[in-house]
């Protein structure tokens, strides 16, 4: 039996959006979109624990960015993985993003993306303690 691997993807570009969902739907995973930082929150305090991996960009065009989103999942799920999208932020990364995070910076390909999160999750399951 396969379990459901679903990723949050917060991005302020539809054009972006729908070509990285395409190519993280077609790897097997599903994805809940959020156009932007309000709305990412409501999903993660809505229930952030369904979420193996939060995807924002950065800059998303109101009061909440991506650096607070990621904080936050990570207030709720410790072990949380994210992946930081930027075409303008990205040397601000070692010093706003959650630790064990990663950087992609725009633009880049669609399997990239792919890469960093399904390393991201590996990482995050192996560290996890063995559930009983």
């Amino acid at each position: 039996m396969t379990s459901i691997i679903m990723l949050l993807l917060v991005e302020d570009d539809p054009l972006i959006t729908d070509i990285l969902e395409d190519a993280l739907t077609d790897s097997g995973y599903e994805v809940v979109k959020t156009p932007n930082g309000t709305e990412a929150l409501k999903e993660i305090e809505a229930d952030a624990s369904r979420f193996r991996a939060v995807i924002t960009d950065i800059q998303l065009g109101g009061k909440i960015d991506g650096w607070a989103v990621a904080q936050r999942g990570r207030e709720i799920v410790t072990s949380m993985p994210v992946v930081y999208m930027s075409g303008d932020s990205g040397h601000e990364w070692a010093s706003r993003g959650v630790p064990g995070s990663v950087m992609l910076v725009k633009p880049f390909a669609p399997a990239q993306l792919v890469t960093a999160v399904s390393t991201l999750i590996t990482d995050a399951e192996m560290r996890a303690p063995p559930s009983n």
